[in-house]
């Protein structure tokens, strides 16, 4: 069986697409594994990248990907709803198939050794693949943003895992890493009240007492008009999305709003859709069936988990059956 990982890269650009394309460039095209999207965000101000392949043809290229974004991008400058420390904000090994947690943690490595020694660059590593108790959680790590990353970085316990303790001047910090496949995901609320977002982002996170595996904030969407519930959900297996998605929906009674639709940023197991859909048709007395095709799925996630922008694009196996 042939090693296939996730990786998913964040750059802070999400506004110049002539910027994010120049970027991609080294990842385009490449043998071995594949491109398979990318999602500039206008409001974040952030580009989610989709690698999906041999782990072993993806180190050369990304590390000539973190050339171009350390030439092109100036934290300096960069403003958006995502709270970001880095040209390069994060990048992550993801296992799929033929190939452990253990292994990622290994090419994280290699990549954090080669990216920093190629480019003078400081480097965390986070999740699966952290040094340090302190750099298991990335809003750990990131807290403080690229603003106060150069006098955190000076503290003994915020050393690099690679490179010197200074930030650099305009690319920041970056955190490469390994971890069990998450979910990036993001609840619509028709109100551009923030104050209403972050106090639903905290009856559902970890650290203010909500679901475990969850991290949560509020953010604006100018461009869309309207505010986000939008978070990670590390682990799905032990927390679903119909269990976070009906605790919003509750919340947001509260202030007399309904939510209007939710998406899905970058791709998903097929199985953590199905773990809510077994719900719902339950709750509906609808048989769930072991051979729902992959439209089938994208179907029903629309209806019952209001979806928007979401096809079988956005769920992995599409591509391993390729």
């Amino acid at each position: 069986m042939s090693k296939i990982v996730q990786c998913v890269p964040n750059i802070s650009e999400g506004i110049r697409h002539e910027i994010i394309e120049a970027i991609l460039a080294p990842l385009q095209n490449q043998p071995g594994f594949q491109l398979i999207s990318y999602e500039p965000d206008q409001d974040y101000n952030r580009t989610v990248i989709t690698l999906l392949g041999n782990p072993e043809a993806m180190i050369e290229p990304l590390v000539a990907f973190y050339g171009k974004a350390l030439a092109l991008i100036d934290m300096r400058i960069h403003k958006g709803e995502h709270p970001r420390m880095g040209a390069v904000d994060v990048c992550p090994f993801i296992p799929i198939q033929g190939i452990d947690i253990d292994e990622c943690v290994e090419y994280a490595k290699r990549l954090a050794k080669m990216v920093s020694e190629t480019y003078q660059l400081p480097i965390f590593l986070y999740a699966k693949a952290a040094s340090m108790p302190n750099r298991i959680q990335l809003p750990d790590i990131r807290k403080g943003e690229f603003e106060g990353m150069k006098e955190k970085i000076t503290l003994p316990e915020w050393a690099p895992d690679f490179g010197q303790a200074i930030c650099h001047e305009t690319f920041g910090v970056s955190a490469i890493g390994a971890r069990i496949p998450l979910v990036a995901y993001n609840i619509d609320l028709p109100t551009m009240d923030e104050k209403i977002a972050s106090s639903i982002s905290k009856a559902i996170r970890a650290s203010s007492g909500g679901f475990q595996h969850i991290q949560a904030g509020g953010a604006v969407l100018l461009d869309k008009n309207h505010v986000q519930v939008t978070m990670n959900i590390l682990d799905y297996k032990k927390n679903p999305i119909y269990r976070i998605f009906e605790t919003v929906k509750m919340e947001a009674a509260r202030y007399h709003l309904t939510i209007t639709s939710a998406e899905i940023v970058g791709l998903l197991p097929k199985e953590a859709l199905t773990d809510s859909l077994k719900y719902y048709l339950q709750v509906n007395q609808i048989p769930y069936r072991k051979d729902f095709t992959l439209d089938e799925i994208v179907s029903l996630s629309q209806q019952y988990l209001m979806f928007r922008d979401f096809g079988k694009d956005k769920i992995i196996e599409a591509f391993l059956e390729l």
